[in-house]
């Protein structure tokens, strides 16, 4: 719609709702993270037109229930704020004259970019809340015993870099932010960041682009060259030496993460086809009920409540987990490295393959499914310059051969091996 500024509409019948999103991306740093988790949560208490979150709450509901909701994601190298408000789509509702999506783009707009600012600050008493709301979120990461121990594996593999940062920020940066800073580093986001508005639903009828554009908020907004990070995976040089790490906690089980990189060089990163044979190659080597880890590391073994795999393209990382008894910590990463040395050696079969494939595409089919699950892999897809439909998708994953999975497998590398005990 304007330089830096994007529209994307998906037109869908199968729900009664349109759901509308605004996604700001800009580059993840450690000067900015808590900034931006702050700032997502202030957004959401007051705008120039619904000044308290009440004020908010009682327009949605004059919108026949409408829902509104963001937050905050990590997506590469990228922090992205997220804005979703979901609506009846007016062929539902008794009159046709409500024209629910034009009152639906105008409150998000609102939310998003006319915040309720005193004196050119923003609220002082939201901002102190919301910074000891986020410090509570911060602090709250060691409950998720094995999302932690994700975290913290990632992070010791990239320390210093924005993969390995905390999404939600740091608690020891949350002093230097107070209500009129906050605003003044809102102001430069905004005209700065890149800025991606999604609009699904029965919408074939509808001039969207039209009512949009129409919308005074959106027209204040500046053409820019976005600052943000095209999520392509970078070349990697093996590590010198394999990192271990053990953590000390009160915990029953034992949570074992193991960093992978994969050595992909420009030729493998350039070719479009390599993010879909690691999503294969995750599948036999983790990702399903019939992968080789669930059946040999918890199956046949017995070592581990749960085991899996997942790739990440982003980083082009293969991170393998297991959720275990203490004790038997040696002879479980034994075995998960057996698992990674077999599909080094091609001991996985055809049907193995197909089983993977089936799996994907089953889940490939189902983004789909609900509105804001595809509307978040498209976004995906914008911030990887790397636009794939879900046909195309399945057609990728069809492709991949035997031979590619085991090139792939073969360029898999231990980098840190993580691991959370009592």
């Amino acid at each position: 719609m304007k330089k830096g500024i994007e529209l994307h509409t998906i037109n869908t019948n199968i729900f009664k709702t349109n759901l509308i999103a605004i996604f700001l991306t800009t580059p993840l740093t450690r000067e900015n993270v808590t900034k931006n988790a702050v700032l997502s949560s202030i957004l959401r208490r007051g705008c120039e037109k619904y000044k308290t979150q009440e004020e908010i709450d009682k327009k949605l509901e004059d919108m026949y229930g409408a829902e509104f909701d963001n937050g905050i994601d990590k997506i590469g190298r990228n922090h992205v704020l997220k804005f979703y408000i979901e609506s009846v789509n007016d062929e539902y509702l008794p009159t046709n004259d409500e024209n629910m999506l034009k009152q639906s783009i105008e409150l998000i707009s609102e939310v998003a970019f006319n915040p309720f600012i005193e004196n050119e600050s923003f609220n002082e008493e939201y901002v102190n809340q919301e910074k000891e709301n986020i410090k509570q979120l911060i602090e709250s990461k060691k409950d998720n015993k094995a999302a932690y121990a994700l975290f913290r594996c990632t992070e010791e593999m990239y320390k210093d870099q924005p993969e390995g940062l905390y999404r939600y920020g740091y608690t020891e940066d949350l002093q230097g932010i107070d209500a009129k800073s906050l605003f003044e580093y809102y102001k430069g986001l905004i005209k700065s960041c890149k800025i991606d508005i999604f609009v699904s639903g029965k919408i074939q009828d509808i001039d969207t682009e039209k009512i949009i554009l129409q919308d005074k908020n959106i027209q204040k907004l500046q053409e820019r060259e976005p600052k943000f990070n095209i999520n392509k995976p970078l070349p990697k040089e093996k590590n010198k030496k394999e990192k271990m790490v053990e953590e000390s906690m009160e915990v029953t089980q034992g949570k074992l993460v193991i960093g992978y990189d994969v050595l992909a060089d420009d030729n493998m990163l350039r070719d479009k086809r390599t993010r879909y044979i690691g999503i294969v190659y995750n599948a036999i080597l983790g990702g399903t009920a019939t992968s080789k880890m669930f059946q040999n590391v918890r199956e046949k073994a017995s070592l581990a409540y749960t085991a899996n795999s997942n790739y990440s393209y982003y980083t082009n990382n293969i991170y393998a987990s297991a959720g275990i008894e203490i004790e038997n910590f040696n002879k479980a990463l034994e075995i998960i490295k057996q698992q990674i040395n077999s599909m080094k050696n091609d001991e996985f079969s055809e049907e193995d393959i197909e089983n993977a494939k089936n799996v994907i595409k089953s889940n490939i089919q189902a983004i789909s499914d609900e509105q804001d699950t595809e509307i978040v892999y498209y976004l995906g897809q914008t911030l990887s310059n790397n636009e794939i439909g879900l046909e195309e998708y399945s057609e990728l994953v069809n492709s991949v051969t035997k031979k590619d999975i085991s090139n792939f497998a073969n360029k898999v590398i231990i980098n840190t091996v993580y691991f959370l005990k009592n």
